[in-house]
Parts: C-alpha cells; structure tokens; sequence
C-alpha cells in the first residue's frame, strides 16, 4: 500500500483499513485480490452496529466480552470470534491477515480499530462512566497505550488462561 502524500498540506495520509485491498490466501490464485469491504458489505446492509472480533478461545477476551454485554444496555456492539469465518474475513477486511488473533478488533461499517484504540472506541459504545473514561484515555500517547496493551495481550494465556471452545 502507499503512502500518499497530497502536495497542498506537506503531511503524509494514510487510506482507511476499509480501502485496503487484501490478497487471497497462498491456496488460491495470488494474482487475484479481493475487495474485503464489498465482500464483507452484507454484513452490515441489515444491522449496522459494529462488531467486536475478540480471540475465542481466551479466557481474558471471553471476560471482556461479557464485560461489554453487561455494560452495552442499548446493544450497540455484536460479537464475533476471530477464528470464525466471518472474523477472518472482518480482519482481512480491517488489512490484518485472517489468523491474526493478536488484537481485539472493532469493525464499523466504514472503519476499523485494533489494540488500545479498539478498547477506547468500544468504551465509547457501552455504558456509562465508560465513554467518559475513554475520553481521557485517549490523551495517553498511542504508544503507550499499545505497549500496555500488547504486554498483557502477549501474556494473556499464561496470566489468564485459554478455553478448548469460543464460550460466547
């Protein structure tokens, strides 16, 4: 993907995750590339809430799911395991490979978000004192936000532990 750089501002811009076109896995032809936005579209023609892709087998990501159902009243989020056939294609959609488990993900229908922006967004969809916590988490530098954030993701299994089946 480039990097495209508009001659008028002298910033660099970056396309949304939902622009990005994503090769077809090794076992199909390589030359052919697939919109993953179109070819996720329908899942949003009927229910344009966001979908959480969460690893289904993690006992953490599991907990976090509850959590966000316990605190979502107005039902604003849907679940999706990242091991399903829909989270691969929401994460080759979002321009993540489809068996990258390593991040919870959060897929508008015209955007996507991973790590700690994906925590803060989620935040912003559920209940109260919530959206108000994720105002002023997002004033911590990205950086570190996702350093803290993929420490515990890389230990999450040790530290919490991992089911045989996606509980949700």
């Amino acid at each position: 993907m480039a990097i495209l750089a508009p001659a008028s501002f002298g910033r660099l811009t970056v396309p949304s995750r939902a622009q990005v076109r994503v090769r077809v896995s090794a076992s199909a032809n390589p030359r052919t590339s697939v919109d993953w936005v179109k070819e996720t579209s329908s899942l949003f023609e009927q229910d344009k809430r966001p979908i959480m892709l969460f690893d289904g087998v993690c006992n953490l990501c599991n907990g976090g799911v509850k959590f966000v159902r316990d605190h979502d009243h107005n039902r604003s989020i849907r679940f999706e395991a990242l091991q399903s056939e829909a989270g691969k294609k929401l994460l080759m959609r979002s321009g993540r490979a489809p068996d990258d488990i390593s991040s919870v993900v959060l897929v508008e229908k015209d955007r996507s978000y991973v790590k700690s922006e994906a925590v803060l967004k989620i935040m912003k969809y559920i209940d109260l004192p919530f959206p108000q916590l994720a105002f002023f988490l997002q004033f911590a530098p990205l950086f570190v936000r996702d350093f803290l954030y993929e420490n515990v993701a890389n230990n999450r299994y040790a530290l919490f532990g991992r089911s045989d089946s996606c509980e949700i």
